[in-house]
C-alpha cells in the first residue's frame, strides 16, 4: 500500500464524502457504459400533520429501475398503498424507457408482496443479517412507446 494513504474506518460518513464517492463511482459507471441518464425515482406521502406515512425511493439508469426503499406505516399496510406506490414507480420507469426493475427484500420484510406483483427472485444472500436471507428480485417492464 502506498505510504501516503491510511485506511480509517468510520461509523458514519459525512454528506460531502458520500456525495464525492457517489460522483466518482457514477462517473466511472457512465464512462464504462455510455449511459448518462441517471435520475432519482421517489415519492414521499405525508399526512395532514406532515408525518411520513409511506414512501418509495430509488433511481433509473440505463434502462433499469432500482427500487432501494419502499415503506408503508403499519396502520396503513394491507390497503393497497404499497402496491400503488410500486406500480406508479414502475409506470414512471417505463415512461423513462426502463425495461427492468430490481429491488431487494429481506425474508422478514415483503418477499411475498413482491412475488405477487410479478417480481422473481434472481439471487439470495445468506446471513444478511446473520440468520436471515436477503433476496434480490427482478421484474421485466414494458417501456412506453
Amino acid at each position: 500500500m502506498p505510504s501516503d494513504v491510511a485506511i480509517v474506518i468510520l461509523d458514519a460518513s459525512s454528506a460531502i464524502d458520500r456525495r464525492e464517492l457517489e460522483e466518482r463511482l457514477h462517473g466511472y459507471n457512465m464512462d464504462r457504459t455510455g449511459y448518462r441518464d441517471g435520475r432519482d425515482l421517489s415519492c414521499f406521502l405525508r399526512d395532514a400533520e406532515g408525518e411520513l406515512v409511506a414512501g418509495i425511493d430509488g433511481f433509473t439508469w440505463g434502462g433499469c429501475a432500482h427500487i432501494e426503499m419502499l415503506w408503508v406505516a403499519e396502520p396503513r399496510r394491507g390497503k393497497g398503498l404499497g402496491r400503488r406506490l410500486l406500480e406508479a414507480a414502475e409506470a414512471e420507469a417505463a415512461a423513462r424507457g426502463c425495461v427492468t426493475a430490481i429491488l431487494t427484500s429481506h425474508e422478514f420484510q415483503a418477499p411475498d408482496f413482491y412475488a405477487r406483483l410479478g417480481y422473481g427472485i434472481v439471487g439470495t444472500a445468506e446471513d444478511a443479517p446473520v440468520g436471515h436471507r436477503l433476496h434480490t428480485f427482478q421484474k421485466r417492464l414494458e417501456p412506453e412507446r
